[in-house]
C-alpha cells in the first residue's frame, strides 16, 4: 500500500496512517464479536458500512495518489513490476489464511487482490488528467447505483455491479472503487501543478502523533498483514485465560 517515489510527502503518509488507524478499530471491534465479547453488525449497521467505506476509500484515494507520483514523469517498470509482485503474493497469503478461518466465506476479492489490479490497470490512466475526475465519478456512480444478474456468476464477481452481495469477509470490486483510484490520480496531478494546493502537499510536522502515524502509513502493508494475527491471537489468549 506504500508508494515507491523516492520523496516522502509528509501528508500522504499521514493519511494512509489514519486509515490503518481506523482499520486498527474496525477489525478489532470485528474480533471482538468474532469471539463473541460484543454483537456487532457489521454487514448492516450503517455506522459500520459506512466507517468501512470511509476506510477504503481513504486507502484508495492515497493509492490512486502515489500511483501518480510514482510514474507520471516516466513509467517506472521495474518499481511497478516489484510492486505488483508483492501485492499478488500477499493477496494469496490473504486468501489462503482467511480460507483457514472462514471456509464459508473466505476473501477471494478484498482490498489487498483490489489494489494490485488497479495498481497494475491505474498505471494506463496517469496521463489521462482532469478526464480522471469524470471516468472515476462514472464508476462510483455505475459501481453503487447499477446491477446485473450477470455479475452474480462466480467468475464475474471481482468486477462489481452485481444484484446479490457475495459471502466474503472482505469485498472490494472493481466497480465502483477504480472510480477512487482514478479520482486519487487526478487529486494529484490537480495539486501537484496547483499554486495553492502544493505548498500543501509539503507540509512538515514533527509531532509525535503525526511521526507514529506516518511510520504506519510508511510500512502499510506489512501491519495489514501481521495486525489481524496479532489482535485474533492476543484475543484467543485472553478467551482462555477468561474460561479455565
Amino acid at each position: 500500500m506504500s508508494d515507491s517515489h523516492p520523496q516522502r510527502i509528509i501528508l500522504i503518509d499521514l493519511l494512509r496512517g489514519i486509515a490503518i488507524a481506523m482499520m486498527f478499530v474496525y477489525h478489532f471491534c470485528f474480533d471482538l464479536t468474532y469471539f463473541g465479547y460484543t454483537h456487532s453488525q457489521f454487514n448492516s449497521d450503517p455506522f459500520w458500512l459506512n466507517f468501512r467505506a470511509v476506510i477504503v476509500s481513504l486507502f484508495l484515494g492515497v493509492v490512486g495518489f502515489s500511483l501518480y507520483l510514482a510514474h507520471h514523469r516516466k513509467w517506472n517498470k521495474p518499481a511497478w513490476l516489484k510492486r505488483a509482485g508483492i501485492l499478488i503474493a500477499a493477496s494469496v497469503a490473504v486468501s489462503a489464511s482467511s480460507y483457514l478461518m472462514y471456509p464459508d466465506s473466505f476473501i477471494f476479492f478484498g482490498i489487498l487482490h483490489f489494489i494490485a489490479l488497479a495498481s497494475i490497470l491505474g498505471v494506463v490512466f496517469v496521463r489521462f488528467g482532469h478526464l480522471n475526475l469524470l471516468l472515476g465519478t462514472v464508476i462510483l456512480l455505475m459501481g453503487n447505483h447499477y446491477g446485473n444478474d450477470f455479475f452474480n456468476q462466480p467468475a464475474m464477481q471481482w468486477v462489481g455491479m452485481m444484484t446479490i452481495r457475495p459471502i466474503t469477509e472482505d469485498y472490494v470490486p472493481l466497480f465502483p472503487w477504480f472510480g477512487m483510484i482514478l479520482i486519487g490520480i487526478w487529486l494529484a496531478n490537480w495539486s501537484i501543478n496547483s499554486q495553492v494546493f502544493r505548498p500543501i502537499l509539503y507540509w512538515q510536522n514533527q509531532h509525535p502523533i503525526t511521526s507514529t502515524l506516518c511510520f504506519a502509513g510508511r510500512h502499510s502493508l506489512l501491519i495489514y498483514l501481521l495486525h489481524q494475527p496479532i489482535f485474533l491471537g492476543l484475543l484467543y489468549v485472553v478467551t482462555i485465560l477468561i474460561r479455565s
